[in-house]
Formats: structure tokens, C-alpha cells, sequence
């Protein structure tokens, strides 16, 4: 008999999007899930280090996880916080305190309801302080140790809830991506019979600081090949890092059939490389081969540094700079709309320095890599090679997809906004907060 809908998926109001959703979650397998997040702190950093370097550190059953030696060696969060850069060092004079007219008053108020619905021991679990080493932590693979409560540990209700602080935050096509991607994280797990290491409802969250309409504050979502990082101040919102992801990107059969995602970034990128002369695409295309994963800006890469590639926005034309803001819009409008369009004015404003970058081949079948790089944004599209399905992992297919999304020079996860507000009230006790460097949970 086919499974009932997790009920992670359904509605804020209890209701199914369409399908049914009337059985618990609770007769999954939680075993080693559960071992995993119990771990104590520097075990789990080092499983999540060892997960992020391809490491495989969970094994159904086992109580011990650990990672080899040289993962263990590899601290990608030692260093303080600086950012991506082209050359290392930070352009200043990018970003700015100011008023967005966009009211986060939505979020706010969801992600108030959300804690409120929480048990004790679980805020305990969830909250963290504003400028918390924990947003750097995030992991897109889906052997990671994670922090927060989980879609599977919580309630009807509070599932509910959960969906509704993703609500507030994102667009509707936004939200809908994000939902296709659990949905396809647990089109997976049937697939393979493995609700222990994927599922619908394995995704967590934490929130960093307490929701303040004047106070930094944020929330975060971590889960295979879904990764969102919401930060506030304010009107303001920086929604960067975001990584989203699948393996299958569609869903033929089962009580998941039908969910798809990604498809319009690929259609719109390739479309926009094809809009290109021979001239611009030869200027756009590198010289590295494209392997089975080209992205460089994914977990525990903060501190990257990626120089410029490609093809910039100076040598387009109009039609053709249309169509690259076309593909970065893609990317941009999971937000809501109001903060979606503050954030395309930024990236308008350095069009002329928007670098397009290609890898692989161009056609209706073909597998690529493209990254859309500027001062204030980084996009990444990425064919990878199979792991969960069945293939040559050297080879890249259609069918597994990564995608991120970055705000270069500092201002990932709200950074720079948080730096000036610092500066702001210098002297001023009532906003001690704890450092990004110091070690742990404070």
C-alpha cells in the first residue's frame, strides 16, 4: 500500500496541498538521525567537516560517527569571517544601513508564533544568539549533523508553523521550489527505501537572536539540497547564503509525482548563453573541463576567492542584458517580493561588472556549470554527477542539480549590515552580543 503524504508537507492551516497527508511520521526511522544530533559539539562539527569534504561518516546502526583524519585536520570555520572576494580582500562601500520601505513585520510575527509553539527543551535547542557561529555550520549534503528541531521532531501544529515562518519569508514560487525539494528529498528516500538518510521532513530549523522590528535577527533552514539563511535589520533582509538542490530534479511516479524543480534556471540559462554571438560565447566559456561538480561556493566556503570570469555585463546588449537579469531574477524572487525587488536594484547597480561564466556544452541535452558573478551577487548552476542514483558519479547528468547563491564582499548571512551596526552603538550596553569568532554556542 502506497505511503500517506508526510505530513511536514502539509499546509499552515493542517491542510493537504493536494495530496494526502493523514499519516504520522513518527513510525520512520530515526535511529541514527537521532545519534547524530546528540553528539556532542566538536563531534559533530567534525562529522559535518567530514561530510562537506565527501567523507562518509553515517552508517545505519553504528553509534560512533567519525571523521578520517585528514577531514578531521580541516577547519573551514577556524577563520574569521570575511566573505567572497574576487582577490581577498573586501570592496568596501557596498552595503548600506538604511530603510527598504518593505515592511518585515510578517516575518517577524510568524517567526514569534513559531518559537511560541515550540516546547521548552526545543527553543533551548533552536535559538541561538544573533551573530552565532551557527549560521556558518549549514551543510547541503545530507550525511550532516545539524542544530535546531527538525520538521520530523515537531507536531502537527508546529509543522504548521514551521511552513509558516518559510511562508512569510519567501515568495510563493519561492516557497513552492523549497517545498519540491523536500518533496523530492523524500521521492528519494522511497526510491531507495531509506527514510533514515532522506525524507520530506528532514530539515531543520534554528533562529538566531529574538524577533526585533529594530534588533538583527534571523532564521535559518538546513537540510539536503536545502539550505536558506534569512537575516533581518530592520526592513532590511539579506537571504544569502541560499543552496538549493536535487537528485532527481523530478519526480515520475509515486505519491510525489509531479514535483520538479530547477528546470527555469537551466531553461534560462542556457537560453541566455545561446543568445550570445560567437564572439561572447567564446569570451563567456572557460578553458576548464566540466567535471562531475564545478560549483565553488558551497558549504564552508565563506571565505572564497573567486576572481571575475567570463563575459562582463559592459559588452552586452540591451536585449542581452535584459536576458541576464532574466536569469539572476530566477535566483532573486524566492524572496518575497518586496525585498526581491530592493535586491534587484542592488544588482542593477552593478550590471556593468556582472560576469557571466560557462563550463560544458550548449544545446537541449546539454550538461553545464554557469556562475553569475558581480560585487554584490554570486550565482552558481551546477550539473553534478549521480550519488544516490544509479550512474558514473565522473559523469554529470540533468538530473542532479546544485544551485547557490552568495552575496560577495561581506555581506553573506547579513554580515556587513551587522558589522555597521555594531559600529553604531559602540559603548552602548544594551547591544553587547557575542563575537562570530568565539568558539561554540554562547
Amino acid at each position: 500500500m502506497a505511503k500517506a503524504v508526510p505530513s511536514a508537507l502539509r499546509d499552515a492551516d493542517g491542510s493537504a496541498s493536494g495530496e494526502s497527508a493523514d499519516s504520522p511520521v513518527s513510525d520512520r526511522k530515526t535511529l541514527s538521525w537521532r545519534k547524530a544530533v546528540t553528539l556532542p559539539p566538536e563531534r559533530r562539527f567534525a562529522v559535518a567537516i567530514a561530510a562537506a569534504c565527501g567523507v562518509v561518516v553515517l552508517s545505519v546502526g553504528l553509534p560512533l560517527l567519525t571523521a578520517s583524519p585528514a577531514a578531521q585536520r580541516q577547519d573551514p570555520l577556524s577563520e574569521p569571517f570575511e566573505g567572497v572576494t574576487a582577490d581577498g580582500t573586501v570592496e568596501p562601500g557596498l552595503f548600506s544601513i538604511h530603510s527598504t520601505g518593505v515592511s518585515t513585520a510578517p516575518v517577524r510575527e510568524a517567526a514569534r508564533r513559531f518559537l511560541a509553539g515550540l516546547t521548552a527543551e526545543q527553543r533551548e535547542a533552536t535559538v541561538f544568539p544573533a551573530d552565532d557561529l551557527e549560521w556558518r555550520r549549514w551543510n547541503n549534503v545530507h550525511r550532516a549533523a545539524r542544530e535546531g528541531v527538525s520538521l520530523r521532531e515537531m507536531t502537527e501544529a508546529q509543522r504548521g508553523l514551521a511552513l509558516g515562518l518559510m511562508r512569510a519569508s519567501l515568495s510563493a514560487k519561492g516557497l513552492e521550489k523549497s517545498r519540491n525539494v523536500m518533496r523530492l528529498n523524500g521521492y528519494l528516500a522511497d526510491l531507495l527505501d531509506a527514510w533514515d538518510e532522506y525524507g520530506d521532513d528532514l530539515y531543520w530549523f534554528t533562529v538566531m537572536g529574538e524577533p526585533s522590528a529594530t534588533e538583527p535577527w534571523g532564521w535559518q533552514l538546513d537540510g539536503h539540497h536545502l539550505v536558506i539563511n534569512y537575516f533581518v535589520l530592520g526592513d532590511q533582509v539579506v537571504m544569502t547564503p541560499t543552496f538549493m538542490g536535487s537528485e532527481p530534479v523530478t519526480a515520475t511516479t509515486g505519491r510525489y509525482a509531479g514535483a520538479s524543480v530547477l528546470q527555469d534556471e537551466e531553461a534560462l540559462g542556457l537560453a541566455f548563453m545561446e543568445s550570445l554571438d560567437p564572439e561572447q560565447r567564446a569570451r563567456a566559456t572557460g578553458e576548464e573541463p566540466k567535471t562531475r561538480g564545478n560549483a565553488r561556493a558551497q558549504a564552508f566556503r565563506d571565505n572564497l576567492v573567486l576572481d571575475y570570469q567570463g563575459l562582463p555585463g559592459s559588452e552586452l546588449g540591451v536585449e542581452q542584458q535584459a536576458g541576464l537579469l532574466r536569469v539572476i531574477a530566477e535566483f532573486v524572487n524566492n524572496m518575497d517580493e518586496g525585498h526581491a525587488r530592493v535586491r534587484m536594484d542592488e544588482v542593477e547597480d552593478h550590471l556593468d561588472r556582472t560576469f557571466f561564466y560557462w563550463l560544458g556544452d550548449v544545446g537541449a541535452e546539454a550538461v553545464f556549470y554557469y556562475r553569475i558573478h558581480s560585487p554584490v551577487i554570486l550565482i552558481e548552476f551546477d550539473h553534478q554527477g549521480p550519488i544516490a542514483l544509479e550512474g558514473d558519479r565522473q559523469v554529470p547528468t540533468r538530473a542532479h542539480v546544485h544551485t547557490v547563491v552568495r552575496t560577495p564582499n561581506g555581506n553573506d548571512y547579513g554580515k556587513d549590515l551587522l558589522r555597521q551596526h555594531y559600529e553604531a552603538h559602540m559603548g552602548d550596553e544594551t547591544h553587547v552580543h557575542a563575537r562570530d569568532e568565539a568558539p561554540g554556542r554562547r
